[in-house]
């Protein structure tokens, strides 16, 4: 069973929702692996990129601001891409003078970065929707199903289980220091920022020998119940015809999304 809080899945009655996860899952990776192939400045083939993927959350059901919400999250990451505006050789656009350092910013790296942002940004939102529309079990299942070794499987299955019993266990920690910490007429509780950093580290100790105290219980919980290794699910994940026929239509939307790209 998994935790709540940290499940990104939207249950819906909708028609990929209902779709094989192996599909899903191969669908997702080629989608990632079709953005990353695309050239620099392939606006066009971004943009029926974004489409397809409008049709995706179409076919969820779920709204496009629910997805877009989500993916904002992950932008910042995408600043780590910064230098290539400085980097790139190019025309220059801009250019500032900051000492002895000089930074000239070329019109090839304004393309490359805003190529890197939109594929990032793209590739972000169809892994969300993947998430929001196929159960964990499920995505494990899908994994084991496409030959992915059982070991990694069973890694990534228990990274995800025992992520919700270390934020259990913080949420409980948190609790009882606010329980035993007292406010001053400020309203404010604790001493010195070196007291602080005191009691956060002894919390952080804390964490870690309950969350190992807690996983052990869990494993042995989920070792008298069947476990054996792998996950089980009441899904029989069988390919029917509407899975291959979803699956050849995304794979030749993906191929005309690259000739576009060539173009």
């Amino acid at each position: 069973m998994y935790a709540a809080h940290i499940d990104r899945y939207e249950a819906r009655d909708s028609l990929l929702h209902r779709l094989d996860p192996r599909v899903k899952v191969v669908v997702t990776l080629l989608f990632i692996l079709s953005n990353v192939l695309l050239p620099d400045g392939a606006w066009p083939a971004y943009l029926a990129a974004w489409l397809f993927l409008l049709l995706a959350v179409s076919l969820a059901r779920l709204s496009p601001l629910f997805v877009l919400r989500r993916s904002l999250l992950a932008l910042p990451f995408v600043l780590a891409a910064v230098s290539v505006l400085f980097t790139v050789p190019g025309e220059t656009r801009l250019s500032w003078q900051i000492g002895t350092l000089s930074l000239t910013v070329s019109d090839q790296g304004l393309i490359r970065f805003g190529s890197i942002l939109v594929r990032s940004w793209l590739s972000v939102q169809m892994a969300i929707l993947l998430t929001a529309t196929t159960q964990f079990p499920d995505l494990m299942h899908a994994l084991r199903h496409l030959k992915v070794p059982a070991l990694l499987v069973a890694i990534i299955a228990f990274m995800y289980r025992y992520l919700s019993v270390l934020v259990d266990e913080a949420r409980r920690l948190l609790r009882a220091r606010e329980a035993r910490s007292a406010q001053g007429p400020q309203g404010t509780a604790g001493r010195s920022l070196r007291w602080r950093a005191q009691v956060a580290g002894g919390m952080v100790g804390q964490l870690f020998l309950r969350s190992m105290e807690r996983s052990d219980r869990v494993y042995g919980a989920m070792v008298a119940r069947g476990y054996r290794g792998q996950l089980l699910t009441m899904n029989p994940h069988v390919m029917g015809r509407p899975d291959w026929f979803m699956a050849a239509g995304a794979l030749l939307l993906l191929l005309t999304i690259q000739l576009i790209g060539r173009l």
